[in-house]
């Protein structure tokens, strides 16, 4: 038994490759043009052919022989190649709106069998319509290899919403696909509108300047425009930005930009320019007596709502300072600020309230060992008073905040002393005394203290009988009017006494 494979020609002969005998281990080729180096058989009596090529798409059939009995068993045998990778050539450089134009052609060369050809447009198959889009596919074959190549060329109708998307051809070939690089081309659409920005951050202020920049969406971009300074025309050429420099509150009004060539497609901008202008009274420095007023005029004249602030020594106010009547507290530096969309402007004046010195409080009180006392004068009083007392001291202290002095000394008084407190300055001076007892005790001999308490016990005896005598005379001259007033009720014989009554009463009289 043995096993023969043979293969048709082209001119419809066959030809012998090889043949393998059941009791041999090797197969003897029988091929002598190119399959010779290229077939074998393997050991379920398969053949096997290297380095095929499209030439080896044929029939080839394998032929079973034993004993008498021949089967013949006939397999067609094709090719797959799959084309190289697709890319789009002969691309157009731009794309006019809305005329039909060549986007390019998209070639998947050396396959077999033929790829076949789409085209999408961010993800969409694109179908031809032989209107926006035509699509026209050719196959060619290579003679020499016997390879099939596609090409596709696609005509496509652009308009402004294309623009940035992404085109990419698709090569398939029996299920299997291969992408193009994806191609963005630029298209030309004119102008539908145009804007005006202004390019400036925040709000305009007198001084900043302006820059105004023109846009149009059409493709490619305008770079030249008209500029509109407040009805006045001003053509800038390549340029589609205009800058003023230093404006003013007359510079405030509608602003417009337009194309060069068509001045209906216009846009405007109004813009406000902000100012402040501040004027204060009074400045610089003020002097004013204690109880006095100061009137303060603020005059603004902003763009807007302004934000008013007062600071005195640095120190923000709650609100609005008062002058009148002015106390030494209201003494300082003040400072008003006032601002608007960014502007700020500042004023400042110091105010000296002026006033004679007064004495408001003068105490002693004992050191905290007893042995001293400490004197403190309190005075108010501006300029500063100097204080002087009537008695030398020591660790002597002064302090001066907003009109009031505080002023200490030390003393060890020997003996009961009255002290006099002296505040004076430019405008006048104040005095006040004070008893201060001494902090020395004498020691009083045993004689001494007895003759005293005989003297006070003398004084509440005369104290005490001249109560009881004023006491015993009036009880004496109340009895006496009591019994003359009973006297006449009894009688009611006469309006008057007898004169024998009459008498009785002369002679009490001096009695009483």
């Amino acid at each position: 038994m043995f096993t023969k494979w043979k293969y048709a020609k082209d001119d419809g002969t066959h030809g012998d490759l090889l043949v393998k005998q059941a009791h041999k281990e090797e197969a003897t080729i029988q091929a002598t043009d190119g399959y010779k180096a290229r077939v074998s058989i393997s050991a379920n009596f398969s053949l096997l052919i290297t380095k095929a090529t499209l030439d080896d798409q044929r029939v080839f059939t394998c032929m079973l022989v034993w004993g008498t009995n021949v089967e013949e068993y006939p397999v067609e045998v094709e090719v797959r190649k799959s084309p190289l990778p697709p890319q789009i050539k002969d691309k157009a450089k731009e794309l006019e709106n809305g005329k039909l134009t060549k986007l390019g052609e998209c070639a998947a060369n050396d396959a077999n069998p033929a790829a076949d050809i789409t085209w999408t447009k961010d993800g969409q198959t694109l179908v031809s319509d032989d209107k926006t889009i035509l699509i026209i596919q050719k196959v060619t074959k290579d003679p020499s290899t016997g390879l099939s190549s596609t090409s596709s060329v696609l005509q496509y109708t652009a308009g402004k919403g294309d623009v940035g998307s992404q085109f990419i051809c698709v090569a398939t070939q029996e299920g299997a696909t291969q992408a193009s690089a994806p191609e963005i081309f630029t298209i030309h659409y004119p102008t539908e509108k145009v804007s005006l920005q202004v390019i400036n951050k925040g709000p305009i202020k007198e001084g900043d300047d302006i820059t105004l920049k023109c846009h149009a969406d059409g493709s490619p971009p305008p770079t030249s425009f008209n500029f509109y300074l407040k009805d006045k025309k001003v053509p800038v050429m390549d340029n589609d930005t205009l800058t003023l420099p230093s404006v003013t509150r007359q510079s405030a009004g509608e602003y417009k930009c337009s194309l060069l060539d068509d001045e209906s497609k216009q846009d405007s901008q109004d813009i406000d320019v902000h100012y402040l202008d501040l004027s204060v009274s009074p400045s610089g420095t003020v002097q004013k007596n204690q109880g006095d007023s100061l009137e303060v005029t603020v005059e603004t004249n902003t763009s807007g709502v302004p934000q008013v602030s007062w600071t005195k020594d640095n120190e923000k106010l709650d609100k609005e300072p008062r002058f009148g009547p002015l106390s030494y507290q209201d003494a300082g530096l003040y400072v008003l600020e006032v601002s608007v969309a960014g502007i700020k402007k500042s004023h400042s004046f110091e105010l000296d309230v002026q006033g004679k010195p007064t004495i408001k409080q003068l105490t002693e009180k004992a050191s905290s060992d007893g042995n001293s006392k400490v004197l403190i004068c309190e005075a108010d009083g501006s300029p500063q008073p100097e204080v002087q007392w009537s008695i030398n001291g020591t660790n002597e202290k002064s302090s001066y905040n907003q009109g009031q002095v505080i002023h200490r000394i030390t003393v060890v008084p020997s003996k009961n002393l009255t002290v006099l407190c002296t505040v004076t300055n430019s405008l006048g001076e104040d005095s006040r005394a004070i008893y201060v007892p001494s902090v020395i005790v004498e020691e009083v001999p045993e004689g001494d203290r007895s003759t005293g308490n005989d003297q006070a016990k003398l004084i509440v005896g005369i104290v005490v009988g001249l109560i009881l005598a004023a006491a015993i005379v009036g009880l004496i001259y109340w009895l006496y009017m009591k019994n003359s007033r009973q006297g006449s009720w009894k009688t009611r014989e006469k309006e008057m006494g007898t004169s024998e009554e009459e008498k009785k009463l002369e002679n009490h009289k001096p009695e009483v």
